[in-house]
């Protein structure tokens, strides 16, 4: 779609609400989201279907083996979901869910600090890419001499990120 100057722009303070993924196995995909990451679940239909939430929210992401029971993720090369992005609301937070994901044995793709934000990588047993981040307050954030961000892709120091869970 062309830039349209006329197009008003989305008002400041919409959010994405929550995500939905297909999985191939519910109890494996619980077994991560709610036994590794810790989310907790709202409702489950069977086999079928669950939703779970941080804090008590009606739910921040539904699973569903709908259209996916025994399914195989798709095939590299193919469109869909990069991944799912989970805001942490501190770095000692962020260092916790850190903890958690070495302790399961579960490897990082990656780690950056983006400037704006510090992020994990890593992906879900049906393969689906998972970003655990917070973001720094918004007068931390780099920016160019004309005020735009710079953000950037650098190497995070995950022994400095879980110092913050020890302190």
């Amino acid at each position: 779609m062309p830039d349209n100057p006329k197009t008003t722009p989305i008002i400041a303070g919409t959010r994405i609400g929550h995500v939905h993924l297909k999985v191939a196995d519910l109890d494996r995909a619980l077994g991560f989201y709610c036994g590794v990451l810790g989310f907790e679940v709202m409702q489950r239909y069977g086999d079928q279907a669950a939703f779970i939430s941080a804090g008590g929210y009606h739910h921040h992401i539904g699973l569903n083996t709908w259209e996916s029971k025994g399914g195989q993720p798709p095939a590299p090369g193919t469109t869909g979901l990069f991944h799912t992005a989970i805001l942490y609301p501190t770095r000692a937070a962020l260092a916790e869910a850190l903890h958690r994901v070495l302790a399961a044995g579960i490897q990082l793709d990656g780690a950056s600090d983006h400037g704006v934000s510090e992020a994990l990588y890593l992906r879900d047993p049906d393969q689906n890419g998972v970003e655990l981040y917070r973001d720094r307050l918004q007068e931390e954030w780099p920016r160019h001499p004309d005020g735009s961000l710079a953000m950037f892709t650098h190497k995070l120091d995950l022994e400095d990120l879980m110092r913050e869970r020890e302190a």
